[in-house]
Order: C-alpha cells, then structure tokens, then sequence
C-alpha cells in the first residue's frame, strides 16, 4: 500500500537542509561500511568518528550489534530479516543526513541488491560504499566475538561467510584492504574520500 493510499503526505519544515548544512559547516552524508565479521568495520568506523569529532565534525555510528539491542530487536538473521534490517537502517541514516549530520554505518550487509536499495533510499549524491576486504582466514583469527568457532561448530545457523553468503561490492566508492594495514592509515584514506567529495565543507 501507498502512502497516498493511507492518506499520508509528506510534511516539509521551514528549516531546510540547506540551512543545517550551513550551521554545521558540513554536508550530511553516510558512509557505508560493508564487511565480514570481523573485517574491522567497526572499529575503522569508531576511529573515524574520534578523529571527524576531534575536527568539529557532527559525526554519528550506526552500529549493526547496537540496533539489534532496539530498532531491529524483533528481526533473525534470514535473508528476508536481513534485507528488512538494511531497509530500516538506511531510512535512519537518510534522516540523519538530512539533519546534516554524517552517519557512518557498520553493518556487513552481505547482500548487493539490499546494498543498492540502501543507496536508492539515501541517494546516490550521500552515499559512500566502503569495502572493508579482510580474507575470511583473517577474519576468522581475529573472531573478535567467537562468532566464527561457533558457526563452525553448526551453532549459529546463516552465518555470512561460513553458511550463508557475502556477495562483495562490484564498484565500491572506496575498497579497503585490512588485513595487516595500521589503523590510522586506513581511517585517514577514509577522511580524504570524505573531503574530496565535499563533505567537510558547508554546502556553495
């Protein structure tokens, strides 16, 4: 069912985004980490966020574990769960991005077409696609949460990269490789696709 078939119409305010951008002296946008478990999008999304504050930059992580705590506390992790729980996502960073904020995304999202609904959700001008590609075998030495010894053991059912699968970015607009990369190098190639594209100065 259409929104206009449930008699709703969008309701525009007198502060525009235009305006928000300018107070902030930024221009919303997401930055969308894709990745194994493991990969460190996370952690290379945190470091961001640090280092963007650090610069005067309204800055915000949308973590995959911390939505499922809330906002997607009700979905599994099937592949219609998935798909549901990107949509959800990207609606919450696009109205960050309207509020002219930068919104860094952790999820791994292991899916191209939900990957290109976020993107469309979003739209293509605010939406960064980072590839955080560490090898599974790294990903599975790191095993941060001992999710990887559990779904080898069969006790976590749909698991990306061991039973269910990740379908890697084709053009992604930044591809990390971060298997053995330092930390600051990576989230610095980050920041500079950010100011190339314009995002660390108020809209002309």
């Amino acid at each position: 069912m259409s929104p206009s078939d449930r008699n709703l119409r969008r309701h525009d305010g007198t502060v525009q985004r235009r305006d928000r951008e300018i107070l902030l002296g930024q221009r919303g946008g997401v930055v969308w980490f894709t990745g194994l478990s493991g990969s460190g999008k996370s952690t290379i999304a945190r470091q961001l966020e640090a280092a963007l504050h650090q610069d005067g930059r309204l800055v915000y992580v949308l973590d995959g574990d911390n939505l499922r705590h809330g906002l997607c506390a009700d979905l599994g992790f099937d592949a219609a769960a998935r798909t549901e729980n990107i949509r959800r996502v990207s609606h919450l960073a696009a109205l960050f991005a309207d509020a002219g904020a930068l919104v860094l995304t952790a999820f791994i999202s292991p899916f191209r077409a939900d990957r290109a609904a976020a993107r469309a959700v979003i739209g293509t001008s605010d939406f960064v696609e980072v590839f955080v590609d560490a090898p599974l075998a790294t990903c599975e030495a790191r095993d941060p949460k001992g999710l990887y010894k559990k779904a080898r053991a069969g006790q976590i059912a749909e698991f990306t990269g061991i039973s269910s699968p990740y379908e890697a970015p084709e053009r992604a607009d930044l591809h990390l490789r971060n298997a053995d990369r330092p930390l600051a190098e990576v989230v610095a190639e980050v920041q500079a696709l950010l100011a190339d594209r314009g995002f660390l100065r108020p809209p002309a």
